[in-house]
């Protein structure tokens, strides 16, 4: 697999289309090995988070879940588990994700589709759940989808996102942001020869809201925030919203 990979962090994530186009390119690269590396930049916590994340939604019988940016699968699977009853669908725009999610899936009731987050397709209120893992950093314009998300929901859906957190002191980022991109370069070097593979986590970060900024976005889309939980000493974190009934 080539490794090589150049992009400009300023341009490509300040234009929707071309961050789009980086975020395709760099996970179809990383597909054929995104189950090795995903656990091993969060010291082998990212499992637990997602089940954590999924055990804390609530008590539906039969709810339509949609896990946006789904990669692999992982919270579709978990999701699948948890509402056995339910219908899950897990939506990506890299193709290479969505076959690997495919060949794993052992599920009758999980099917997954290649979606553009910002502009699904998908009917309005068609969703009780909606999920996201490293999901909303990556959406190359937040505001349409968060739109998108609120369009989705049905009156008083739920939904969740585990991502890398920018905290809001700006001394504190900087220093998220280099520990960031050494633990990075660190496992790009190990995995594929390129230490600068993994920039793309920093560079998304500097184009994301801060943590309080984050809650104004989700509020100005009618989401309420009901939960928060800090991972990491606050590098990551996972957000409950609910949708206003």
């Amino acid at each position: 697999m080539s490794t090589e990979f150049e992009f400009d962090a300023r341009a490509d994530f300040a234009d929707p289309a071309r961050k789009q186009r980086v975020t395709r390119e760099v996970f179809a690269k990383l597909a054929p090995t995104y189950d090795r590396f995903t656990p091993g930049l969060s010291f082998f916590r990212d499992h637990a988070w997602k089940r954590e994340l999924v055990a804390t939604l609530p008590p539906l019988s039969r709810p339509a879940c949609l896990d946006l940016a789904c990669g692999t699968g992982d919270l579709c699977f978990l999701l699948a588990q948890r509402y056995p009853q339910g219908r899950i669908l897990g939506s990506d725009i890299t193709e290479a994700m969505l076959e690997l999610a495919r060949k794993r899936n052992q599920f009758a009731h999980v099917e997954f589709q290649n979606l553009d987050m910002m502009e699904t397709g998908l009917p309005a209120g068609s969703c009780d759940l909606i999920t996201g893992g490293y999901a909303l950093r990556n959406a190359p314009d937040l505001d349409l989808a968060l739109k998108e998300i609120t369009r989705l929901l049905k009156p008083g859906g739920a939904a969740a996102f585990l991502d890398f957190s920018n905290p809001p002191q700006p001394a504190l980022r900087r220093l998220n942001h280099a520990l960031l991109k050494i633990w990075g370069g660190a496992w790009g070097l190990g995995l594929y020869g390129n230490p600068k593979l993994f920039t793309y986590i920093t560079a998304s970060l500097n184009a994301f809201p801060d943590r309080v900024a984050l809650r104004r976005c989700f509020a100005t889309h009618n989401l309420s925030v009901t939960g928060s939980r800090l991972h990491m000493f606050g590098m990551l974190e996972t957000i409950f919203v609910q949708k206003s009934a």
